[in-house]
C-alpha cells in the first residue's frame, strides 16, 4: 500500500474522477446536466429485482412495519437508496428525471438517500429533491440523508473537519446532518483519532445528528465507538463476502452498532444474468464494479461455485414468486445486526420502486436458509483470505 493511499480500489478511483469532476465545476448546479458515470453493476443488479410487478400479478407493495430500523434519532427503512452512481464525469442524467423518480421512491416510503462529499453532483441532487418536496406541499422532514467524510490522509483539526462538514450541509442545504459517515484510508496515519474528537463536538454544536463510519474494522469500529458514539459502520456484505460475521457483528451486538451493507449484490454477479453463463472474460468486465466483484467472487470459489449458489438461489426464488436478487437481499437483511442495505438507484434511466419493496415481503424459511448454506459451506474463508471488513481498501489481498 502506498503512503498516500489505498490501492485495489475501484471506488478509490470513481472518487478521484468525481473529486476531478467536481473541482472542474462539473457539478456547479442543483439543475444542471449532471455527469455520471456508466450506470455501476450494483445499480444494473438493481434493475433485476423482480422485473415487472405486473407479471408477477402482484398489487403495489409498501413497507412491513417491521422493515424499519432505528439508528440514533432516526427511524429509516431498511433499503436504503444509494447514489454513489452519480458519482463520476461519463454518460449524462437528466436532473429533474432524477428528481421525480426520487419522488417516486419517497411516496412509497423509501425516503432514506445514501450519499458522500465525493459522489459528485449526489449532495446537490438531494438538495434539489428536498426543493422539490416543499415546492409540492410535501414534509420534506420525512426525508432521511446519509452523507459521507472521505478525506485524503490530511489535517483533521477543529478547522479543516469544519469546514468540510460546512460544505456538505450547504450542498445538501440541510442545517444538520442526519447521519454523517467518516472514512479513513490509513489506519496508521493516527490522525483519524483528530477527526473522532473534533465530529463530536460538532455533533454536540448541533451541526451533525448522528455520528457513524464506513468500511471500518472491527478495532477501529470499537475506537470510533468508544470516542464518539457512532450508531452504525457501513460496509460490504453479501452471500459472497460474510467477513462482517467474524468479528463485527460480535461487537455490533455487543455496542448496538448497526451494520449498513453495500455490495449486497456482489456488483450484479447475484442476479440472473450471470446464471448459465461462461466465465467472463477480462475484456467483458467492463465496469470497476464488475472487476472488483469478479475478483472476489474467485477468491470465495470461483466461477464454478458461483453457479452453483445461482442456481440454489433461483430454486429459492423460484419457490417464492420472486428473483435472485430479492433473495440475496433479504437473506442478508435476515442477518444480525444488520440495519439496512443500500440499493443503488438509476436515478433518471429506470425506476425499479415496487421491485425493491419485493424484498421485504419475502419470507426465506428454514429449508430455503439450508439450501443457501449448503453451497456456502463449499466456499473459501474470506476473512482469512482478505482480512477483516475494510481491510480489501488497505492492504494486498
Amino acid at each position: 500500500m502506498s503512503a498516500d493511499g489505498p490501492r485495489h480500489l475501484d471506488r478509490r478511483e470513481a472518487i478521484a474522477s468525481a473529486a476531478a469532476a467536481a473541482t472542474a465545476g462539473v457539478a456547479a448546479s442543483a439543475l444542471g446536466g449532471f455527469n455520471t458515470p456508466r450506470v455501476s453493476a450494483d445499480a444494473a443488479a438493481a434493475a433485476t429485482l423482480a422485473q415487472d410487478a405486473a407479471s408477477a400479478g402482484s398489487r403495489p407493495l409498501s413497507i412491513p412495519s417491521d422493515q424499519y430500523s432505528t439508528l440514533g434519532s432516526l427511524r429509516v427503512p431498511r433499503i436504503v437508496n444509494g447514489l454513489w452512481q452519480v458519482s463520476g464525469a461519463h454518460g449524462r442524467i437528466d436532473p429533474k428525471s432524477a428528481v421525480a423518480d426520487m419522488r417516486e421512491y419517497e411516496d412509497v416510503g423509501l425516503s432514506c438517500w445514501d450519499m458522500a462529499d465525493i459522489y459528485g453532483p449526489a449532495e446537490r441532487i438531494y438538495a434539489a429533491h428536498l426543493a422539490d418536496e416543499r415546492e409540492r406541499g410535501a414534509d420534506p422532514s420525512r426525508i432521511v440523508g446519509f452523507t459521507k467524510f472521505v478525506p485524503l490522509p490530511q489535517d483533521m483539526g477543529r478547522t479543516a473537519v469544519e469546514n468540510a462538514i460546512d460544505k456538505s450541509r450547504s450542498r445538501m442545504s440541510v442545517d444538520q446532518l442526519d447521519l454523517l459517515q467518516f472514512h479513513w484510508w490509513v489506519y496508521p496515519d493516527k490522525r483519524y483519532q483528530d477527526a473522532f474528537n473534533n465530529l463530536a463536538a460538532l455533533k454536540d454544536k448541533g451541526k451533525i445528528k448522528n455520528l457513524a463510519v464506513t468500511n471500518f474494522d472491527t478495532q477501529r469500529t470499537r475506537e470510533a465507538y468508544e470516542s464518539m458514539g457512532i450508531v452504525s459502520n457501513q460496509v460490504q456484505y453479501s452471500l459472497i463476502d460474510r467477513r462482517p460475521e467474524v468479528a463485527l457483528v460480535p461487537f455490533c451486538l455487543e455496542s448496538g452498532v448497526q451494520l449498513l451493507t453495500y455490495g449486497t449484490l456482489a456488483g450484479g454477479f447475484l442476479t440472473e444474468r450471470w446464471l448459465g453463463k461462461k466465465e467472463p472474460s477480462p475484456l467483458q468486465l467492463d465496469t470497476a464494479s464488475l472487476q472488483k466483484y469478479k475478483r472476489m467472487v474467485d477468491t470465495w470459489g470461483g466461477w464454478g461455485l458461483l453457479q452453483e449458489l445461482l442456481v440454489a438461489l433461483k430454486d429459492v426464488a423460484d419457490k417464492h414468486s420472486v428473483k435472485i436478487p430479492n433473495v440475496a437481499v433479504k437473506y442478508v437483511l435476515d442477518r444480525p445486526a444488520v440495519g439496512g442495505v443500500i440499493v443503488g438507484t438509476r436515478l433518471g434511466v429506470a425506476n425499479h420502486v415496487q421491485d425493491n419493496l419485493r424484498s421485504f415481503h419475502l419470507r426465506l424459511d428454514d429449508e430455503d436458509r439450508a439450501r443457501i448454506d449448503e453451497v456456502l459451506a463449499k466456499s473459501r474463508d474470506m476473512y482469512k483470505a482478505i482480512g477483516d471488513t475494510g481491510d480489501e481498501y488497505r492492504r494486498d489481498w
